[in-house]
């Protein structure tokens, strides 16, 4: 038997714990999460995500990487993905792919699934106009560029957002809206 500070502390624990005071002897709700199986946090993207433009030559056949997540903070209705390479258009940015309205229920989206009509979500409208994903296309020679795929959760109706939203419009409709996002970064380079 534990004598002194130690077992008190001990005691007084599990006594508030039993109590149900928040914090005491509660483990920690594990945090919400964006992974993919199509590339590692950090890792290179390959091309076959890469768009499929041939105008650009880009040499890609724009499928979009797997994507899920888990641990939705409660009280989440629905989804937004944001994909964004910052380091495009000398360094203003470009949007790739934005869906929104996408259920509770849905905790991951299929390789290939972003770049074709799906029930799961509702189009925005990217930098290039596009309701659904193109991929990476950087500049020849230019340094790897940056592709974040970010998830937020919202209190928000999945119908809530009108179809072809831009990315600003998105942001200001779900001010206030938001419950927690995560991100997963892919770079690609040509």
């Amino acid at each position: 038997m534990k004598t002194g500070l130690g077992w008190n502390f001990t005691a007084a624990s599990i006594s508030l714990a039993l109590l149900g005071i928040p914090g005491f002897g509660q483990a920690a709700a594990a945090p919400f999460t964006v992974t993919s199986a199509s590339f590692a946090d950090g890792g290179m993207l390959t091309t076959k995500n890469a768009a499929d433009d041939p105008m650009r030559m880009c040499g890609g056949q724009n499928i979009s990487p797997a994507l899920s997540w888990s641990n939705a903070p409660q009280k989440t209705k629905s989804f937004v993905i944001f994909i964004l390479d910052p380091d495009g258009r000398l360094g203003e940015g470009v949007s790739h792919w934005l869906g929104y309205g996408i259920p509770a229920n849905v905790s991951a989206l299929a390789e290939g699934e972003m770049a074709k009509e799906s029930k799961k979500f509702i189009g925005g409208k990217g930098t290039r106009d596009n309701a659904l994903y193109i991929g990476p296309c950087p500049p020849v020679g230019d340094a790897p560029h940056h592709y974040v795929f970010t998830v937020v959760a919202t209190d928000l109706e999945p119908t809530a957002l009108k179809p072809g939203m831009t990315r600003d419009q998105v942001y200001a409709a779900i001010a206030g809206h938001g419950l927690g996002g995560a991100s997963v970064v892919g770079k690609y380079a040509r």
